[in-house]
């Protein structure tokens, strides 16, 4: 069985494809901007790493969430909601942590079959 790295580094890839499904890393947006900006900016990324997955966002299978902070929850969710493929939502949990540094507040990673 092939395994496809995207965007491969020597810590991680940026995207790994195997047996027709494509699991994402953590996508952040711009440090310091605002849970709307990141939430698009990090969305914007999904989009680009699906694709050269050979994907696109109504194949995702499950999304998770992470907000630095919950109050940056409906602002996240107002973005998200206008992203989604009606009719294609993705299983999804959203949960509040510590991002890698206070700068980042949203992290979204996804599976997504291929």
């Amino acid at each position: 069985m092939t395994i496809t790295r995207i965007q491969s580094g020597a810590r991680m890839s940026q995207a790994v494809v195997h047996n027709g499904i494509a699991y994402l890393a953590g996508q952040v947006g711009a440090p310091g901007e605002d849970a709307t900006a990141q939430t698009q900016a990090v969305l914007n990324s999904i989009d680009a790493l699906l694709a050269e997955a050979g994907t696109d966002k109504t194949r995702i299978l499950t999304a998770q969430v992470w907000v630095a902070d919950m109050a940056d929850f409906a602002a996240m969710n107002a973005v998200w909601d206008t992203w989604v493929a009606p009719g294609h939502a993705p299983a999804r949990w959203t949960g509040e942590a510590k991002l890698a540094t206070p700068d980042y507040k949203i992290e979204i990673i996804v599976t997504a079959a291929v």
